[in-house]
């Protein structure tokens, strides 16, 4: 069986592993359903799980691509997004494609300024993760939140 079926079959079954009604009190996974998604990815990519009032998944959308080393991303765009999927809470995500986890000063004034748009239509911003190959940084664990 070549890679890519096997890819294929291993987000599927992470994709119902994180739908399930408790499947976000475990950030492990969370951590293995994004970098599944994001780790293999050669340019940067910004993407958010939306959440309901019980932190369950709604959704999971891809809404930037960027180069190599960075991507542009739309506070208005984001919360065009959490409003129509109707999310009381936000993980943001987004890869690292040089392999270093650690956030950029840039990655933290995102960081802050979606938390603040969010904030003034009383969506949270749960945690902001940093996928490379290797690893995922948790913003929150780290305390940037």
């Amino acid at each position: 069986m070549s890679r890519d079926p096997i890819v294929a079959q291993a987000l599927s079954l992470l994709a119902c592993q994180v739908r399930e009604a408790d499947a976000l009190a475990s950030p492990e996974a969370a951590r293995d359903f994004v970098r599944l998604r994001l780790a293999d990815r050669a340019h940067e990519v910004f993407a958010c799980l939306f959440l309901d009032v019980q932190n369950r998944v709604i959704d999971y959308q891809e809404l930037f691509r960027g180069t190599l080393t960075q991507t542009s991303v739309y506070p208005r765009e984001v919360l065009i997004e959490a409003l129509a999927c109707q999310a009381s809470a936000v993980i943001m995500v987004h890869n690292h494609p040089s392999g270093c986890a650690n956030p950029s000063r840039a990655d933290e004034l995102l960081t802050h300024t979606l938390k603040q748009a969010l904030a003034l239509v009383d969506v949270r911003v749960l945690d902001h993760l940093i996928v490379t190959r290797t690893t995922v940084l948790s913003f929150a664990e780290r305390g940037l939140l």
